[in-house]
């Protein structure tokens, strides 16, 4: 339970997530607007956490066909 409650918790808190490649980053670095820095990384959370939530939802529909 403490488990599946953390996942959640990582899930919706995408600001935990901020991360970018070494390209991205390279070039971001090099630029002073901080407003496509930030349309990046979001972008970069946004791919990163709709496999999860999908995958999630399999999982929870799984769970519940094989409870009833």
């Amino acid at each position: 339970m403490q488990k599946l409650l953390l996942g959640g918790l990582a899930l919706f808190l995408p600001f935990l997530g901020q991360a970018q490649c070494a390209m991205c980053r390279a070039v971001l670095e090099s630029e002073d607007n901080t407003a496509v820095a930030e349309g990046i990384n979001n972008g970069i959370v946004y791919l990163m956490a709709i496999p999860y939530i999908l995958i999630g939802a399999l999982f929870f529909f799984i769970y519940r066909k094989m409870k009833s």
